[in-house]
């Protein structure tokens, strides 16, 4: 298995797995080109990809998607609620190619199951794509719901949410109401948060790409030293971690 943050934060985010001959891209928050030289280097083409899935609507994860969809055949997959969600936001979407998922789909030998994650859109998950091993994509969450620490558990590569460093947001530029839609329920996930729902897992996963860093209210170093902190007072000292950019890739 292969996972590459091919890029992450509030620009734009797009993640490849590759699995068992299969490939598939969650999110296409970033402009084609990018999604290819990217691919490129890992000697994979636009058209080898088997599928999309997108985990909602918000700019930072669909900007890419409808030039992505001329560039390949691939089919993609979201939320009712979330395909509704694009439909409405104008321009021609091609229907025959975009697919809802309601709890699971197979692309070949690969299971790709949906849960809802708790943010404010119109129908938002993350994704568990699991065949010989098992990778999970949880971002853009408020707090950590049943379902997604159950996605969690096991997986061998978790690309989890490390939004912001709560003393950096609160003393930040951001105005006020921002401030609280980021903190609340239905916003991101803290640095300090993503630790201790990786140290509550009781199956932990071989890997962790801490992910949708804050430019404005995080900085990588702060989000693996927290997250590395936190694990280090439950016990947990070798869990391999790595941090996802906005503006390169990076594989686990």
């Amino acid at each position: 298995m292969r996972v590459s943050v091919l890029a992450s934060g509030s620009k734009g985010n797009a993640v490849f797995v590759e699995m068992d001959g299969a490939r598939v891209l969650v999110d296409a928050g970033v402009g084609v080109r990018r999604v290819g030289r990217a691919l490129s280097s890992l000697s994979v083409s636009l058209d080898a990809l088997d599928a999309v899935f997108i985990t909602h609507e918000h700019s930072d994860h669909v900007a890419g998607l409808r030039t992505l969809l001329r560039h390949t055949g691939a089919p993609v997959y979201a939320r009712p609620g979330t395909l509704r969600a694009l439909a409405g936001s104008g321009g021609d979407w091609p229907e025959e190619r975009l697919f809802a998922i309601h709890d699971a789909v197979d692309i070949g030998p690969l299971r790709v199951s949906a849960f809802a994650i708790p943010h404010d859109a119109a129908d938002p998950v993350g994704y568990q794509i699991t065949g010989s091993r098992k990778c999970t994509v949880a971002t853009d969450l408020g707090y950590v719901t049943d379902g997604v620490r159950a996605a969690m558990e096991g997986a061998d590569v978790l690309v989890f949410e490390a939004n912001h460093d709560r003393a950096m947001l609160r003393k930040g530029p951001y105005p006020w109401p921002l401030k609280q839609r980021i903190l609340g329920n239905h916003g991101h996930l803290a640095n300090d948060e993503a630790g201790r729902a990786i140290a509550r897992l009781r199956a932990r996963p071989q890997k962790i790409i801490l992910a949708h860093l804050s430019e404005t209210n995080n900085r990588p170093a702060i989000a693996e030293e927290t997250v590395s902190h936190v694990l280090a007072e439950s016990g947990i000292v070798s869990l391999p971690l790595a941090v996802a950019l906005q503006d390169e890739m990076v594989t686990a």
